[in-house]
């Protein structure tokens, strides 16, 4: 079978050599899924894929919330986020170009710290990727509203919906074209946004003064709440960077897997890094702050539009408008995608319902992208009923989500580590310098992100939900147990 077209099926076995305990993804034959999906994603697809996936609401509508949070001080908050972000990256892409599987880093989770482990942090990124794709409609349709506020809020969240679920429903190649243009225009978007906003800062126009820094230090000083704000900012602003594990989760569909996660991981880091701390930076020397805070929570325009509009160029504001409805979009369309691959491992492992681990003729897990809509149903439904302040509840529910797979994610990546050094006979490919020491860092920084929940309201209901749903998952994962010892299948398939 050409390397493009095997099946993307094969989990790495137990460091024992067999699968591991209960739920084992299948064996490298694919038995009983056909064709399996097809590795048909190049390498720039990918990677642009995870661009799309974390290039969305949290920067283009989000940072609203994050600015009124902690005033220009947001700066720094989204650069520690960077950095955090850049961390879990890197070495997540160390274990994905590993163990380019079906399953991505749940299958790894599941190989290294047990089937428990699988289970939990398959579901639980599922739930936060509904939770997004929810959030990101949501946004599109303010984005849409913005131009026509007459139209019913449940009626753009419906057209979005529509739109996103069939450029899923073809094939991966499909979905990799159309992300891959829709995340390119956002990013040469962002570039010109980037470029025409230091040109404002540094020269002005003829009838537009030069603003210059001033209004990061002229309305309470850079950090006008304190420096406890720019913890408490890291509530929302992790959300923004969100998605980059799709890059991982799209390696078991890559052509070049192993290629494709090790650049791409790399590509990622320091190009999230530029776009956020630079774009935001830039907004707030041309905007003061105040402005572009939300205050109560509830975002109804993006800073980004704002800055155009507050300085009279309301062409350049439409054009924003329509980036940021594409980013929103685009984003919907690659979480839509990263959740519905996991969603149909789940299915194959015999950890969801049968019917999700079913794939068209085309190897696409329709049953599974279908039941992966349910957070646009979700946001649709709040929006019909005039929920108040649907978009910073969505967000940070999912933010408390992935902020616990991604602690799963680095302890994955310990074990791993020391299964590796141990073994490294077994491995080829880059290794992190440090990796070890650096995930335990990462692992308090996220810790730090969820104790945001002692102060932040939002936080502490999206805690509540998180730690509930974990309870939910391990009660249900013991009664799979449970189930297949009584069957007498034991440990794994």
């Amino acid at each position: 079978m050409a390397a493009q077209e095997r099946p993307a099926h094969a989990t790495p076995s137990a460091p024992d050599g067999k699968p591991q305990g209960l739920g084992a993804p299948p064996a490298p034959d694919g038995k009983g899924q056909g064709q399996g999906l097809v590795r048909s994603l190049t390498h720039r697809q990918t990677t642009m894929i995870g661009l799309g996936s974390a290039l969305g609401t949290g920067l283009f509508l989000g940072s609203g919330s994050a600015i009124g949070a902690a005033g220009p001080g947001v700066i720094i908050s989204y650069a520690i986020g960077a950095a955090l972000v850049a961390v879990i990256a890197v070495l997540l892409g160390e274990m994905s170009a590993a163990h380019p599987v079906q399953g991505s880093f749940g299958a790894i989770a599941h190989k290294y710290l047990g089937p428990w482990a699988g289970f939990v942090t398959r579901w639980m990124y599922w739930f936060s990727a509904v939770v997004v794709i929810g959030t990101e409609v949501v946004a599109a349709a303010l984005y849409i509203r913005w131009w026509w506020p007459g139209i019913p809020m449940g009626v753009a969240i419906l057209a979005v919906a529509v739109l996103v679920l069939a450029v899923n429903i073809i094939n991966v190649k499909s979905f990799g074209t159309t992300e891959f243009w829709l995340s390119t225009i956002k990013v040469t978007a962002l570039c010109a946004f980037i470029l025409c906003a230091a040109f404002l800062v540094f020269f002005g126009l003829p009838d537009t003064e030069v603003t210059g820094f001033v209004h990061l230090t002229d309305d309470g000083g850079f950090v006008p709440h304190g420096a406890k704000s720019i913890w408490i900012a890291m509530s929302v602003v992790m959300f923004a960077y969100a998605g980059f594990e799709v890059v991982a989760i799209a390696s078991a569909e890559a052509v070049d897997p192993q290629r494709t996660i090790r650049t791409a991981m790399r590509q990622l880091a320091w190009r999230l890094s530029v776009f956020y701390v630079l774009a935001i930076t830039l907004v707030m020397a041309l905007i003061p702050w105040k402005r572009l805070a939300s205050g109560d929570g509830s975002v109804e325009a993006s800073p980004f539009v704002r800055v155009f509009t507050d300085i009279g160029v309301p062409a350049a504001a439409t054009l924003t408008n329509l980036v940021v409805l594409i980013a929103a979009v685009s984003a919907a369309n690659a979480h839509l995608y990263g959740a519905s691959r996991l969603l149909h491992s789940l299915g194959d492992d015999g950890l969801a319902p049968a019917p999700l681990a079913r794939l068209t003729g085309r190897g696409v897990p329709a049953a599974a992208l279908a039941a992966s809509t349910l957070g646009i149903a979700v946001a649709a439904l709040l929006a019909f009923y005039d929920v108040g302040g649907i978009f910073s509840i969505l967000m940070s529910i999912a933010l408390f989500a992935v902020l616990l797979v991604w602690l799963l994610i680095l302890a994955s990546y310990v074990a791993f580590r020391r299964h590796r050094d141990a073994h490294p006979e077994e491995f080829t490919g880059f290794s992190v310098p440090g990796g070890p020491k650096l995930a335990v860092v990462a692992g308090a920084g996220v810790l730090a992100v969820a104790a945001t929940a002692i102060e932040v309201p939002d936080m502490r209901q999206a805690a509540g939900v998180g730690l509930a749903f974990t309870a939910v998952l391990l009660v249900g994962y013991t009664a799979v147990a449970w189930r297949r010892k009584g069957a007498g299948t034991g440990a794994g398939r």
